[in-house]
């Protein structure tokens, strides 16, 4: 590794665990802008059907607020193993800040469609940096025996943002218009920023890595064009499956590209994204096993609510309070978990909570118009106490098998699988339970009648898929913290 940049801390973590007061504030710093982007992100999906009635806009084109998102942030998330590398934390944390504002502003003034949409995309490109730059920060300052708990409090804000956006959406919408979620939003990203521009500090190296202009468009092109078609797969409207195959493949050629290029130009260190993390066996099964959790809790989070209304006929606060305390309940177990890691490893937590995420998602193939929504409540929740028990030991273990120049390309591929795979739970659950819906009201069902087996076969695949994550979560193990090089990638 290169020396340090001028303005850059070089952060030695102590051998007692501590962690200095000026790395605290940074880490809390970037705590808060990523709650602030998660939060934003998930407030949205409520929203469109409000937007698409004051925008005058048909439901496929408002759908278009969401997927840009995803998009964006599947194009972005890729290279930010290049900027993490290439710029100071202060730089990055600054840059993506002022994108998530200035996205934030030009969507509450925008006056109408086209406008709105550019704004969710540059929203969208200052949310993808804040997740790998905040897991990249946490693995070159925190001392690797206390990972785990500053991993929980990722998990915290990844659980409790998704859990309060819907909530808060909802509530406000009673009330108010759609603007009114981006008037919420600026303020508080506004001190954010201005927190960071007073008291962010450079923390860990930075070097001057060479950019790979051709890798760019690749990466966009490959993983942008496999988000895009599974989203078509999820979306409603007669050309989406069409448009979804081709993107697919066009996706698919693409990253097969992409790949290709990076395996050749990491030979002189010169990769936008280094795929010498997959060398560790660690962190390989673990992103494996994130990649299913993923499908698995973005699918049952976008079909539960579908469910709930069209099947078992509650409205749409009903099914919100009815997810809610799960989300809760994951968010606060975060830190815990993170405690109990630290102290016993990975698999006192990660093989008895991949099994209770399947054994929820088992229940849930059996549901039907019938079902008791507080059983409903009950299982979510402890389908969430398994993905609080997943996610921490999945964070702290993947990344701690790579050396550290590798850590902020371990997190672009963490991040933009978790992208994939929340995209693919989403496409593969809603069109199952759709294609089965209106199969079954072409023959003369009910709208519960139909879409009550459509939703069993939908969880009944998630439930298989997770089968995976059980199977693998026995071979993920805590990394030796003495920093051998057969625990790591990259030797």
């Amino acid at each position: 590794m290169s020396a340090v940049e001028t303005g850059s801390i070089p952060t030695t973590p102590a051998p007692s665990g501590l962690i200095p007061r000026s790395d605290m504030r940074v880490i809390w710093l970037l705590l808060v802008a990523a709650f602030v982007a998660i939060l934003n992100e998930t407030t949205m999906g409520i929203a469109i059907p409000h937007l698409n009635d004051d925008l005058g806009i048909p439901p496929e084109l408002g759908q278009w607020l969401t997927s840009a998102f995803m998009l964006t942030m599947a194009v972005i998330i890729p290279t930010t193993g290049f900027i993490l590398q290439r710029f100071t934390t202060r730089q990055v944390f600054i840059a993506a800040m002022t994108l998530f504002s200035a996205g934030t502003l030009i969507a509450l003034v925008a006056p109408g469609f086209e406008v709105l949409l550019l704004g969710r995309v540059v929203q969208a490109a200052g949310t993808g940096i804040m997740m790998p730059l905040l897991m990249t920060t946490i693995m070159n300052v925190v001392p690797a025996q206390s990972r785990g708990r500053m991993m929980g409090r990722v998990g915290l804000v990844i659980s409790l943002a998704p859990a309060i956006g819907p909530t808060l959406a909802g509530a406000v919408l009673e009330t108010l218009n759609w603007r009114a979620l981006f008037a919420i939003v600026l303020p508080i990203a506004i001190v954010a920023l201005a927190m960071g521009a007073k008291w962010m500090t450079n923390l860990g190296e930075t070097r001057k890595v060479p950019l790979d202009v051709i890798s760019i468009p690749l990466a966009a092109l490959g993983f942008g064009g496999i988000v895009f078609g599974l989203s078509q797969f999820g979306s409603h409207g007669g050309s989406g499956e069409l448009t979804g195959i081709i993107s697919l493949v066009v996706g698919a050629v693409a990253l097969g590209l992409f790949v290709w290029r990076q395996l050749v130009l990491q030979r002189v260190d010169d990769a936008l994204l280094d795929l010498r993390v997959f060398r560790s066996v660690n962190f390989t099964f673990a992103v494996i096993i994130m990649t299913i959790l993923a499908l698995s809790m973005f699918g049952t989070l976008t079909l539960l609510p579908q469910y709930l209304q069209k099947v078992v006929g509650l409205n749409a606060l009903e099914s919100g309070l009815i997810l809610l305390p799960g989300s809760v309940l994951m968010g606060l177990l975060g830190p815990i978990m993170g405690r109990v890691y630290d102290a016993r490893g990975t698999r006192t937590l990660l093989v008895p909570g991949t099994i209770i995420v399947s054994a929820a998602l088992f229940y849930y193939s059996t549901v039907g118009d019938h079902t008791v929504w507080w059983v409903l409540m009950i299982v979510q929740a402890a389908m969430s106490v398994g993905l609080a028990m997943s996610f921490t030991p999945l964070f702290s273990a993947s990344l701690g098998s790579l050396d550290r120049s590798l850590y902020s390309h371990g997190s672009a591929v963490l991040n933009t699988l978790q992208q994939v795979g929340g995209a693919a739970g989403v496409a593969v659950l809603t069109v199952t339970y759709s294609a089965i819906l209106h199969a079954g009201e072409q023959e003369g069902l009910t709208t519960a009648a139909a879409g009550a087996p459509g939703a069993r076969m939908a969880f009944l695949i998630a439930a298989i898929i997770s089968l995976a994550a059980v199977a693998l979560s026995a071979f993920v193990r805590k990394p030796d913290e003495s920093g051998e090089p057969g625990m790591h990638a990259g030797h």
